[in-house]
């Protein structure tokens, strides 16, 4: 092997194309841009514009709202807490909460509470307390002779108010008011 028999691979260099650069390169004129005015030049402003006719995302009705401030809850299933009762990581006899399923590993991080999932299933005895619980869970975990502790919501008088005073409205109106459901 010698200097001048070093090359690059076939295919590794590639040339760039020079645009515009006259008319007998055949890419010259417009180099590539199409015809004159918006979409030629740069810092096209186009996006949903329709030539001053109402846009369509303008036109179409709204739909749905977001919720002002949405909580993540980590969502935990019965049968995961299984899973880690019998791999050792979770001790059953002790009672359960987040600060155990973080140092577990079962759950990351905090979030806004864990929720209790009724998928799987569920044979150790746990005494276990969550923000939320759905009824398969509640009831297999009863079943298997355990207890759940729900950690109440903190609710404001001024809400609690406001609260009853919607409803009330609702009822003088002739509106069927919201029922509160828990699961």
């Amino acid at each position: 092997m010698r200097l001048n028999g070093i090359k690059d691979n076939p295919g590794a260099k590639k040339t760039r194309v020079r645009i515009g650069r006259g008319i007998g390169s055949g890419l010259g004129k417009m180099g590539g841009r199409g015809g004159k005015g918006q979409t030629a030049r740069t810092g096209v402003a186009i996006g949903g514009f329709e030539g001053g006719q109402m846009p369509l995302h303008r036109r179409l009705p709204k739909r749905g709202f977001n919720k002002w401030r949405p909580q993540d809850f980590n969502e935990i299933n019965v049968g995961s807490l299984q899973q880690a009762i019998d791999d050792k990581r979770l001790d059953g006899s002790k009672p359960l909460d987040l600060a155990a399923l973080i140092a577990a590993g079962i759950v990351r991080r905090p979030k806004d509470g864990v929720r209790l999932l009724g998928d799987g299933e569920i044979k150790a005895k746990i005494s276990i307390t969550v923000n939320h619980v759905t009824a398969k869970a509640k009831a297999a975990v009863e079943k298997a002779g355990g207890s759940i502790s729900v950690i109440e919501r903190k609710v404001l008088a001024a809400d609690e108010e406001k609260r009853k005073k919607s409803a009330a409205k609702k009822a003088a109106s002739g509106k069927k008011p919201a029922t509160k459901t828990e699961e």
